[in-house]
């Protein structure tokens, strides 16, 4: 026993010995391997150069893959090898690879990639990508170049046309989510948060929209439930990121409303795209009630600068002038209204004009740096706001009935109202890739000033007698004036980390993020944890399900912190009220996608459900595009839906969808409940595109939306006070466009890729919808409501050319 003892027992110990031996010799094999790696960096566009997301890099089993980002960009590190073997993978596309000899440091490979069309009996095989996240991606360029609606295109109107969505009307770039304001969304380019106009008071003058549809490269939409790494808004955000061109590219567009310039060049280290749009939207307005002299003038110039001087140093700016004005002189106006039992006319004779202004000016500038995994970035933009809206309007009016003269008068408009604002914004931001994680961390900001004067009353008489009728005293029948400068500093953070992962379960993506906002004006500390999760089941590939909650806060602005003081009967003057707080809202959305294959095309069914508990509200009514704010935090609400979209192509190679959502709003203020300004308790909407049968160069888009009506108020009073609905909205818009010269597909450059020539319908069954109303008051402090009516029927002809 003891010669074995004495035998196996220096023979274990070796063993052991070795063990360790093994084991500190891997460790530093492992070490000096990971020290001595490989990063793959890189970006995949199509063949059009817009960037493609969600693209598969991998490098083979152990060596490591990742997916790429919403502008196409991709980093990967792995060990160093003596070959390094690249797939790119996306469903609908031809899997492209790439090899690399003795790969060493930091190497770039960016491509194009092709569309995969396998023809089976003659029917096209495309995907369509499967959407774990709050993000919704649109294709804003192909509908702005094909869509017939008044805005040109725009991505606002787009977005109008998706489920919970209303578009605050045709001509203007305003919506509503899910029951919010119009300031309760907000809207990126490039990373820079872009404000809009605040004393637009009409579809008329609001001009064009902050967003060029040419110059998009991907656009994302959110109606709730999105990530921390976005400002606090209650309802939605818009993410837009703009192309950086490869090559010399260009694209014009003339119409009858005005036209636009796109330009765009780059190579590897710089990049350059510019976009110049003009409209003139004379023809539309003149359809409308009121005739006169329409004399807008709208004009938008924005440009993009990307420099990378060496493949760790980036440089980019992005810059937007908007300037727009918009000149009316009416001369009369004829409206009919009511029924063929109770028919009424309503005349008016003018004088005076209108001339607004509203010139917005935005600046970025962004430098970045890579290091490894982490990409830094610091940000620093400017707005710049200068807006005027002056008009002194007379008029003489009549109102009959069948004939019979109900009423006689004459009323004056004069409004002077002037606001300069500037925000200041310094954001410093990182991302961190470790492993199936990807950290964003970010530290912002923010200085803004706002400058606002009003002065504006109206004067009303009727059969000779001025209204309010007072024996001892001349009134007016509306006066407010305010002097207001009001300034505050915000400073954020964020830190959020996304992971994605293929386990057995499926494709999971999982996003959590705290972002804490410090406003000084008001003295708010505000923490606003949010979650969202998605699950692509491994068994049902064809399903995808996301549930997201958080708390979002709407932070005021200068008009939310307006207070109306009545110092006379109906007048008013305005006060800051520095004590009004942020409003909050707990949301909770969930939803599923159902991937399917009907006639042998792909087609998609989403469904979301979605709930907002609704506290401090400060409370607004609508008239028109003015929002006016009670200018405290006094009411409670609720916001509750359902959402649902069917997408796909019911035509082979062309997106068509059909969007239907049902709302209940809420608010409480003082024990009484009504629902909020706008509740549109259901919405249709319908984009169908076709090519026709036996002309494949001739495209048909119809636009069509049905939706309910919006709360109105009599004016002066709000809808604790009474309210009743306009009928439902019905429009209708039909684009027509027939390919001169069609796009090749072989991959060979023309001097002309395309050309396009269009004619849309506005408003194709000439419905009468209703904007808002004007009350006419007698003597006998009777009142008619009389409806203003939205634009009518007419023709825009257009040419798009592709160069």
């Amino acid at each position: 026993m003891c010669k074995v003892t004495t035998i196996f027992l220096p023979l274990c110990r070796y063993l052991c010995m070795l063990r360790w031996l093994s084991i500190f010799f891997l460790t530093v094999t492992a070490l000096w391997q990971a020290s001595a790696s490989v990063v793959l960096r890189g970006r995949v566009t199509d063949y059009s150069g817009e960037p493609l997301e969600g693209v598969t890099v991998s490098l083979g089993t152990g060596l490591g893959a990742t997916l790429t980002d919403a502008k196409g960009m991709y980093r990967l590190t792995t060990a160093d090898t003596d070959t390094l073997r690249a797939s790119f993978r996306l469903l609908g596309y031809r899997e492209e690879r790439r090899t690399l000899l003795h790969p060493q440091g930091e190497m770039v490979i960016s491509l194009r990639m092709r569309p995969d069309e396998r023809e089976l009996e003659e029917v096209i095989v495309t995907d369509i990508r499967k959407r774990t996240d709050a993000m919704e991606r649109l294709d804003a360029r192909e509908y702005g170049r094909r869509a017939g609606d008044p805005t040109g295109g725009s991505v606002e109107a787009m977005v109008a046309t998706l489920p919970g969505v209303a578009g605050a009307g045709e001509l203007s770039g305003r919506y509503s989510v899910r029951g919010g304001s119009y300031d309760e969304n907000t809207v990126y380019v490039n990373g820079v948060e872009i404000y809009r106009p605040m004393l637009v008071a009409s579809q008329q003058a609001e001009g064009l929209s902050v967003v060029n549809p040419e110059m998009t490269a991907s656009v994302g939409f959110s109606s709730g439930g999105f990530a921390a790494r976005y400002a606090d808004r209650m309802s939605s955000v818009l993410d837009v990121a703009y192309r950086r061109p490869q090559s010399f590219e260009g694209s014009a567009t003339v119409s009858m409303m005005g036209g636009a310039l796109t330009l765009g060049q780059g190579s590897e280290r710089f990049a350059q795209l510019h976009g110049v749009r003009y409209k003139r939207n004379t023809s539309v307005l003149s359809t409308s009630d009121t005739k006169g002299e329409y004399d807008p003038d709208f004009f938008d110039w924005q440009s993009c600068l990307s420099w990378s001087p060496s493949r760790r140093w980036r440089v980019e700016a992005f810059f937007d002038a908007n300037l727009n004005t918009y000149r009316f002189a009416p001369a009369d106006r004829n409206t009919s209204f009511g029924t063929l039992d109770d028919a009424h006319r309503f005349k008016v004779y003018f004088d005076g004009c209108e001339h607004d202004r509203f010139n917005a000016f935005t600046g970025a500038a962004t430098v970045g740096y890579t290091t490894g995994n982490t990409d830094l970035s610091l940000q620093l933009s400017g707005f710049r706001t200068d807006e005027l809206v002056a008009y002194d309007i007379s008029g003489e009016y009549w109102l009959d009935q069948a004939g019979s003269e109900l009423g006689a008068g004459r009323y004056a408009e004069h409004q002077r109202n002037r606001l300069k604002a500037t925000v200041l914004s310094a954001l410093f931001q990182g991302t961190t890739r470790l492993s199936s994680h990807r950290l964003l961390y970010s530290l912002g900001v923010k200085r803004e000033h706002t400058e606002g004067r009003v002065s504006q009353w109206e004067r009303r008489d009727s059969a000779g007698y001025s209204l309010p009728l007072a024996p001892d005293a001349l009134r007016v029948y509306f006066a407010l004036r305010g002097n207001h400068d009001v300034s505050a500093s915000l400073v954020s953070a964020v830190v959020q980390d996304t992971w994605q992962r293929q386990t057995s379960a499926g494709f999971w993506n999982v996003t959590g993020g705290i972002r804490a906002t410090h406003r000084s004006s008001s003295g708010e500390f505000l923490v606003s944890p949010r979650l969202e999760a998605g699950l692509v089941p491994a068994g049902a590939p064809q399903w995808a399900f996301r549930l997201a909650g958080g708390v979002y806060y709407q932070l005021p602005f200068y008009r939310e912190m307006l207070l109306r003081r009545e110092i006379a009967p109906g007048e008013y003057v305005t006060e800051v009220n520095s004590d009004v707080r942020s409003q909050r809202s707990l949301q909770i959305v969930g939803g599923a996608d159902f991937n399917f294959r009907a006639f042998g095309r792909p087609f998609k069914f989403s469904a979301e459900a979605y709930y907002k508990a609704l506290s401090k509200i400060n409370p607004y009514e609508v008239e028109n595009l003015t929002v006016t704010y009670l200018g405290r935090n006094a009411a409670s609400g609720h916001v509750a839906g359902l959402d649902f979209k069917l997408f796909g192509q019911f035509v082979a190679g062309s997106d068509s969808w059909i969007s239907f959502g049902l709302m209940d709003t809420r608010e409480t203020l003082e024990g009484k409940s009504v629902p909020r300004p706008n509740d549109h308790r259901y919405n249709l909407s319908v984009y169908f595109t076709d090519f026709v049968p036996g002309v494949p160069r001739l495209k048909v888009s119809l636009r069509g939306v049905l939706m309910d009506g919006l709360i109105t108020t009599a004016p002066g009073r709000t809808r604790y006070d009474g309210y009743f609905r306009t009928p439902p909205y019905k429009r209708v818009d039909l684009g027509l466009a027939y390919g001169i010269i069609m796009s090749e597909t072989d991959g060979r450059r023309r001097a002309v890729r395309s050309l396009w020539a269009g004619i849309d319908l506005f408003n194709l069954f000439d419905i009468t919808n209703v904007s808002n109303y004007y009350l006419v008051t007698d003597v006998n402090s009777i009142s008619y409501a009389v409806p203003n009516y939205m634009t009518r029927r007419q023709i825009n002809l257009r040419l798009t050319l592709d160069f």
